[in-house]
């Protein structure tokens, strides 16, 4: 299994028969190396809520590739006007698909979802706790730090993926409580330095962890597990 960074929140995971995308915010994701037109076919698409750097071409590429997303329930009544194949769940859910289990678990943020100056209620942001190939994925989603991440030490998670940019989520500071709750194997930084207002240092988090080894991913670099 291969999960590749596309900057931001976005991250691609690949493994031998279906390729998923969390937070698809590719076009106008400044820190993406990866054209829309080139992004391969696509079998699940995760949203973690409905902001535009999250939600991102979700609409764009399900249609192309007739993907399946996997979102709360009212995400899910917003794409429906698309025709797009949806999942809905709700935090706490947990669903079985070909790949593995999808867990919703619960993130501090907002979702409205911006349509010119109209606001669309979004539902409740969320995170998203996957077992594939017999690994633990944790993509916690915009989240400042919350006490609930207690919980998933017991689910020995191999990755947590956690936002340090501050501003709108945790901050490096913060983080570094997360991954004591957390107590995953493996953690990478993400939601920083896509703009000005989230500018963070990765290494800072790196020199600072004790918990579990940190990995600093590029945009476009693969970790492989």
């Amino acid at each position: 299994m291969k999960i590749k960074f596309l900057g931001h929140s976005t991250f691609f995971i690949h493994t031998d028969n279906f390729n998923i995308l969390i937070d698809p915010y590719i076009k106008d994701n400044p820190k993406c190396p990866i054209p829309l037109n080139d992004i391969p076919k696509i079998d699940y698409i995760l949203v973690t809520h409905g902001h535009s750097d999250h939600l991102g071409d979700t609409a764009l590429l399900s249609k192309k590739y007739n993907s399946t997303v996997i979102c709360n329930f009212e995400i899910y009544l917003y794409l429906s006007k698309y025709n797009i194949k949806c999942k809905p769940m709700h935090i706490g859910g947990k669903i079985s698909l070909e790949f593995g289990k999808v867990k919703m678990t619960p993130a501090l943020h907002g979702s409205g979802i911006c349509e010119g100056t109209h606001i669309i209620y979004g539902g409740n942001p969320c995170g998203f706790l996957l077992e594939i190939q017999n690994k633990k994925i944790y993509h916690a989603g915009d989240t400042g730090l919350t006490m609930d991440m207690n919980l998933l030490k017991d689910e020995n998670i191999d990755i947590a993926l956690l936002p340090i940019g501050g501003t709108f989520t945790m901050d490096i500071e913060d983080c570094l409580k997360a991954i004591d709750f957390i107590k995953p194997k493996i953690v990478v930084p993400m939601h920083y330095d896509t703009f000005e207002v989230i500018k963070a240092n990765p290494n800072e988090l790196k020199e600072k962890n004790t918990f579990c080894i940190t990995k600093i991913l590029t945009p476009g670099e693969e970790l492989i597990f």
